[in-house]
C-alpha cells in the first residue's frame, strides 16, 4: 500500500482537527495527505450536495475506499448519481454522519487506500 493517510484526530462543530494538517472547517483527505475543502471550487451547496468533482482529488491521490459525510446534522446531500459514477470506476463508496463518518474514516487507515470528504457543520 502507498501513503497513509492522514488520521483526524478531533471533531466539533465547525472544526475538524487532522493529523499533520491542523485545523479545517471541512476536510479533504487521501493516501499521503489531504487539505481544507473550499466548496466554491465545485460550486457544492447543501443541496443537492456531494458531486463527483468534490471527489475527482481523492481519486487522483489514489483513493480506492471513499468516505463521504452527510455534515453533523446530515444536512449536505449525497446523490445517487454521485455514488453510482464513483462505483462505477471501483470505488467502494460508504456515505455516514460526520462522526460516524469519521470513526469509519480513521478504522480504514492503514488497511486500504481510503479518502473522504468531511463537513463539520449541519
Amino acid at each position: 500500500m502507498e501513503a497513509r493517510s492522514p488520521r483526524i484526530v478531533d471533531a466539533s462543530w465547525g472544526r475538524l482537527e487532522v493529523e499533520g494538517l491542523g485545523v479545517v472547517k471541512d476536510l479533504k483527505v487521501w493516501p499521503g495527505g489531504g487539505r481544507a475543502w473550499d466548496w466554491g471550487e465545485t460550486g457544492t451547496r447543501h443541496s443537492p450536495g456531494i458531486q463527483v468533482a468534490d471527489a475527482e482529488e481523492l481519486l487522483e491521490h489514489g483513493a480506492t475506499v471513499v468516505v463521504l459525510s452527510l455534515g453533523m446534522d446530515e444536512q449536505l446531500g449525497v446523490p445517487d448519481a454521485t455514488v453510482d459514477a464513483l462505483e462505477a470506476r471501483g470505488v467502494e463508496v460508504h456515505v455516514a454522519e460526520t462522526r460516524e463518518a469519521i470513526d469509519l474514516y480513521n478504522s480504514l487507515i492503514g488497511s486500504t487506500a481510503v479518502g473522504g470528504l468531511f463537513h463539520s457543520t449541519c
